[in-house]
């Protein structure tokens, strides 16, 4: 007898295994929803420890001593005389880093000889403090507003360069391809192609050190200063007035992040191409 074979049974092939992403969309609700825990449930931990009267309220004030702390520095004008006063200085800082950093980091992530030439020089002194050379800022430019906008500069400047010339090196090299084939010069190419691309990583860059420049204003006036919120808060702290450091503290975050979010919004008009 000749046996026959009977056909392989064919099995089911197994489900594939289920992958969970890094990254998953929620709702909108549920965004704002955390949005409003991550501010609401510290904040309820901080009237909840200050009212049992665990900490005294020397160390830790109650939310309503800090409300009242700051109207009082509101109706006395002292809060918005200081507050103008450390905004003056960010912009001043700030816009100078910028004219400096900006065009010079451009420079780094265009032209060959460029990056060569300053980047280990910057390499260098970014990772110097810059609240280390407020002893030479002061020896070299007294303890008047030069010095304040000096240390501004110095804790910007280094890193926003580096951190543009990354991004313009990163424009695809396919557009630079086409642009020459189309017949466009170096400086055309430069700003109409790099400088467009790289505008939205640029501004990411500056949405970063913003927040440098913000706390380095308030570093800077904690040292011979007559008027800003750090020097507020140095003021309180002779006095033991807890309750307006909190009130200053919550108003520089609160500042903060309005500058972040303003720069998110232009961020996000001149580069919905890159989202």
């Amino acid at each position: 007898m000749v046996s026959v074979e009977s056909p392989p049974v064919e099995r089911a092939a197994a489900p594939a295994p289920r992958v969970k992403l890094l990254k998953t969309e929620v709702s909108r609700r549920t965004a704002w929803i955390l949005r409003v825990a991550s501010v609401a449930v510290p904040f309820a931990i901080w009237w909840a420890v200050s009212g049992s009267g665990i900490v005294p309220d020397r160390f830790l004030p109650a939310p309503p001593q800090v409300w009242a702390a700051f109207t009082d520095m509101v109706a006395s004008g002292d809060l918005q005389n200081d507050l103008l006063a450390s905004l003056g200085r960010i912009g001043a800082g700030f816009g100078l880093a910028i004219l400096i950093s900006v065009p010079l980091g451009f420079l780094m992530g265009t032209v060959s000889w460029a990056q060569p030439l300053f980047e280990p020089i910057i390499g260098i002194l970014r990772y110097l403090p810059a609240s280390a050379f407020i002893p030479l800022l002061i020896i070299w430019l007294g303890i008047g507003e030069t010095s304040k906008i000096a240390l501004l500069v110095l804790g910007v400047v280094f890193f926003n360069t580096l951190m543009t010339a990354d991004v313009v090196r990163q424009v695809p090299r396919r557009l630079l391809d086409v642009s020459a084939t189309l017949g466009a010069g170096r400086a055309r190419v430069a700003a109409r192609v790099v400088f467009p691309h790289s505008l939205p990583g640029i501004l990411d860059a500056l949405r970063v050190n913003a927040a440098v420049a913000y706390n380095l204003v308030v570093v800077a006036e904690l040292i011979a200063a007559t008027s800003g919120l750090g020097y507020r808060i140095t003021r309180a702290q002779r006095f033991l007035q807890t309750d307006k450091i909190f009130a200053i503290l919550i108003v520089i975050g609160l500042i903060g992040l309005t500058i972040d979010v303003t720069l998110r919004v232009v961020r996000a008009r001149v580069g919905r191409w890159s989202v």
